[in-house]
This record gives C-alpha cells, structure tokens and sequence, in this order.
C-alpha cells in the first residue's frame, strides 16, 4: 500500500479502552464521574479573591488547578462522546489540536510544580528575602513564561507529527492522540522525529526535575537543621502535599512511559486514564485536605454563600 500525505487523511480510529459494547455504559459512567469530580476542582480559584491568600504559593495553585482540568478536558470529554455514540473517529484537525493542547497543559502542570517547589526552598530556606524574591511581580512573570514555554513545547510536537505521513485507516490503540504512537503508525522514515522527541522531552521534563529536586534537597537540609522535633514535623507537614502532587504527577507519568514500552498498548492506554484521570482528581483534595490556609479560604466561601 503507497503511502499518502497526512493531509489526504481526514480522520484517524481511537480503538479506546474496550470494543465490548457491554462494558461502553460502565465506562461512561465511571469516566463521567471522575471527569466531574476533577472539574469540581476548580472551586480552588474561589482563592484568588481571598486577600488571605495572596501568595506565590496560592496563585500558582489556582493556576495549577486550571492546567490540570485543562489537561483533563483535551482527552477525556472525547473519550466519552466516542464511548456514548460508539463511535471511534477523530477529525485530522482534531488530532492535531488535541495533541497541541495535551502538550501544552501537561508542560504547564510540570512546571508549576517546578515553581511552587521554588516558593517552598524559598520560604523555608529563605524566609526573610521570601518577600523580595517572591513579588507580586515575580509571581505573575513566572506564570507568564511557563506558559510561553509550553506553548511553544505544544507547537514542537504538533510540527512533527503534521510533517509525518500515513498510509489509510489508522488505527490509533488508545483514546487519544499522541506523537509517540502516530510515530509508530506513519509509513514514513520517523528516526528523525523521534530523536527530535526524545530530545524536546529531555529538555522540557528534565529541567523542571532538576528544580524540583534541587529545591526538596536544600529544604530536606534546611529542615533536619531544626532543632526541635515539633518544628521539622511542622516543616514538612507544610510541604508535604506539594510533595504528594509531584510524586503522583512523576510517578504516574513514569508508569505510562514503561507501560507504553514493555506491555501491550492496551495497557499502556489503562496507564494513560489513570494518570489523565485518577492523578489530577486526586490533586485537588490532597491540597484542601492538608492545607489550613485552604480550608480556611473554603469555609469562609461556604459562609459567604449560605
């Protein structure tokens, strides 16, 4: 079969989780819910508007919060009208922006994790400069250029992917588009492409890691120099559920990569709805229900509205 260009493709196939058609209403149900649990999260941006809550800490949270329901709505909502219509196709167009948004929003979650960790060593080990070094100013700059960085990581990969070309029927074994699986399924020579991919993804994930484990290693120093026992603990009870993200986040994100290479796709696709899914429903609630100040800031916006 002669390869032809992308652009003659109109549609791909997301074969999804199952081709059982008895277990497509379990699926929707399960999925919808944890899809509406994880939007519920966004009732973390009622924060903004706490003065209590002015901090690098709390912005970079709510913005956190809304890279994480955007990354959450680039693929699950399509799993859903394919799993409730039952069918499995998806535009050229559609592929293509899905993949972009994908990038760009796990970028972002990466590195604002990056950035918060960065509030921590500062506030930790810093703490008298913390209000010189984290300014308003330097709060918003932060969060400007982490999304220019995605952004422009999102438009690296959906330029390779459009430069490949296919030959007809794709058939894509998961319920999303992804650069590294059109890589696999285009007849044309993708060496190139991938090399380029390995070498974005060792940037753009390799630098936000470095910060993140930089700065828990300095405060991990900074801690155990504490004198009193009820002080470390207090120390890192503060810090603990920003650890708890990155190590889901992380991990989670690691599992879908090995999955993806030493299991079948099927279960590489299962991995996939566990960290689009399961992981950011869970972020919300680790920070609320570990966190005074948020709790607080909920109560008072509980008060206010009954």
């Amino acid at each position: 079969m002669e390869p032809q260009n992308l652009t003659c493709v109109s549609e791909f196939l997301l074969l999804g989780l199952s081709e059982d058609p008895g277990q497509q209403p379990l699926l929707f149900g399960m999925f919808l819910s944890m899809y509406l649990v994880t939007m519920a999260g966004i009732i973390i941006l009622a924060m903004i508007s706490d003065p209590h809550l002015y901090t690098l800490m709390y912005f970079s949270l709510s913005n956190l919060s809304l890279a994480d329901i955007g990354f959450t709505s680039t693929r699950v909502p399509k799993m859903l009208v394919n799993t409730h219509t039952y069918q499995r196709d998806i535009s050229y167009v559609g592929c293509l922006s899905q993949l972009s948004f994908l990038y760009l929003f796990a970028c972002l979650d990466s590195l604002l994790l990056m950035v918060m960790a960065y509030d921590w060593f500062v506030a930790i080990c810093h703490p008298l400069y913390y209000p010189v070094l984290m300014s308003p100013h330097l709060r918003g700059l932060l969060v400007l250029v982490s999304i220019f960085i995605s952004f422009f990581d999102s438009q690296l990969h959906c330029m390779m992917v459009s430069q490949l070309t296919f030959c007809a029927d794709v058939e894509i074994p998961s319920f999303f588009c992804d650069s590294p699986q059109l890589f696999n399924l285009a007849c044309s020579n993708t060496s190139t492409n991938t090399m380029l991919m390995y070498l974005v993804g060792a940037i753009f994930v390799g630098i936000p890691n470095s910060g993140i484990l930089f700065s828990y290693t300095q405060i991990v120093s900074s801690i155990l120099r504490v004198p009193s026992s009820g002080g470390k603990y207090k120390a890192f009870f503060t810090c603990g559920s920003h650890l708890s993200v990155v190590s889901f986040f992380y991990g989670m994100a690691s599992g879908v990569y090995l999955s993806s290479t030493v299991s079948s796709l099927r279960k590489g696709a299962v991995a996939s709805v566990m960290f689009t899914v399961v992981t950011l429903m869970l972020n919300p609630f680790i920070y609320s229900l570990r966190n005074t100040d948020i709790k607080r800031a909920l109560q008072r916006l509980l008060n206010r509205i009954s």
